[in-house]
């Protein structure tokens, strides 16, 4: 009896602990995406999002439908098939600055706001090279939230 009562304590710590870590990041795969209310077609659509590589936060999942929650804390479910793993992250920061190389001395390009959408190409430790409109450059990591 005591056995079964461990192993039932352990597993109840060991699933806890997973699931602490099963939040990530996905971005919106088309221009048109429709977040709904529960997690099937027949739900009601809650609203419609029109910006493809939008940054997302999987908080749960049900069979092929991933309930979500967006920077603006809308939450709902959205088909897999809607969603991609390309890294993609919006600025956080009012006034971020894009540099020409990975440091504090490097040319300034250009200011991002509070909120731009910027493909992530990489991340080398505190520094991620992004694309943003005409640019290209690397922000700090902090000043982003998102696929990385």
């Amino acid at each position: 009896m005591l056995k079964i009562k461990l192993f039932l304590i352990f597993s109840f710590f060991f699933l806890n602990t997973l699931n602490a870590d099963s939040q990530y990041y996905l971005t919106l795969r088309n221009e048109k995406v429709n977040l709904r209310q529960g997690p099937s077609l027949d739900h009601p659509i809650k609203l419609v999002y029109k910006k493809k590589f939008l940054p997302i936060l999987v908080i749960d999942n049900s069979y092929n439908f991933r309930k979500v929650m967006d920077h603006e804390n809308n939450s709902g479910w959205i088909h897999i098939s809607q969603l991609s793993k390309k890294k993609a992250a919006l600025n956080n920061e009012d006034n971020s600055t894009i540099f020409k190389k990975p440091s504090n001395f490097s040319k300034p390009l250009a200011t991002l706001e509070k909120g731009r959408l910027c493909l992530v190409k990489k991340c080398k430790s505190d520094w991620c090279k992004i694309e943003t409109g005409d640019y290209i450059g690397w922000v700090k990591r902090k000043s982003l939230t998102g696929r990385l």
